[in-house]
């Protein structure tokens, strides 16, 4: 089954997710469980969850992913900003696990300056840090690249995974089609996207990817820009979101859309993403 969904808000109670997952026509979903831009953090209760999980099962809609805030940096030389980090990180993550959640997805962050070997660094001894159960894998997202963010290219991520007390299972990767694209990786021709694979395969390898999302760039090819743009609208283009969700080694995988919030919004998105599945 073609699983693909939207990033969807939990206002009103986590079992509002799923509703409006089945409105915008998906089948499997992201959201946060607190402000994205925020260091609070919703504790989803007894009630709240089994509804949650009762609804997902009935509609069948999974698998969902929490989405990390994005004032999370692991990768910063300050430790105040570190402690807050794990700290937010650690309880997103055991809402992730009473929700029943398989997956928790963040950004790994910026160095601001201290060099992008110090940033793995960080990364890696922090997530050592963090108790994260055996019913969540948290995944690294790649990153666009601007400024002195960390994940631009799977040899970042995997070195982040190496360097880590933890391994792969624990730990596993999103893929990202925008931020890809701005970090200088092509996937609009069999070619370039058989090169893709290659890498990412020898670097992290896919039993590893656990999750994608689909989004067009507003910015062209290594612009390092991360805007995104709806499906086809964009720098990417529908060639490449064809020959990308259709591949044999990202077509089975769990995709949602990040897509900007205007007229054509998520149905929009995921019915276009359904026009190119072959």
């Amino acid at each position: 089954m073609f699983r693909v969904g939207a990033h969807v808000s939990i206002s009103g109670g986590f079992s509002n997710a799923v509703s409006r997952e089945i409105d915008f026509g998906g089948n499997c979903g992201q959201i946060f469980v607190g402000s994205p831009r925020g260091w609070k953090v919703n504790k989803p209760d007894d009630v709240s969850v089994d509804r949650f999980k009762k609804l997902s099962s009935e509609e069948n809609i999974g698998p969902w992913v929490v989405h990390g805030t994005y004032l999370i940096n692991m990768a910063t030389p300050k430790e105040s900003l570190a402690e807050k980090s794990m700290e937010c990180m650690q309880r997103e993550i055991i809402s992730t696990s009473k929700l029943g959640i398989p997956f928790y997805v963040f950004h790994p962050g910026a160095h601001t300056g201290s060099g992008v070997d110090v940033g793995i660094e960080n990364i890696a001894k922090r997530l050592s840090r963090l108790e994260i159960p055996d019913s969540v894998t948290v995944l690294l997202e790649n990153t666009a690249g601007k400024g002195t963010t960390i994940g631009k290219n799977f040899s970042e991520l995997s070195r982040i995974v190496e360097l880590s007390d933890y391994s792969y299972g624990s730990l596993g990767v999103c893929l990202d089609t925008c931020h890809m694209y701005a970090a200088g990786y092509q996937f609009g021709t069999e070619e370039s996207i058989e090169g893709l694979v290659r890498e990412f395969d020898k670097k992290i390898g896919f039993q590893n990817l656990h999750y994608l999302h689909i989004n067009d760039s507003k910015y062209d090819f290594s612009s390092e820009k991360d805007e995104h743009e709806h499906i086809g609208e964009g720098k990417i283009g529908d060639k490449a979101f064809r020959l990308f969700i259709n591949h044999r080694k990202f077509r089975d995988k769990p995709m949602v859309v990040e897509t900007p919030v205007d007229e054509k919004g998520f149905s929009w998105n995921i019915d276009k993403l359904k026009s190119l599945r072959n």
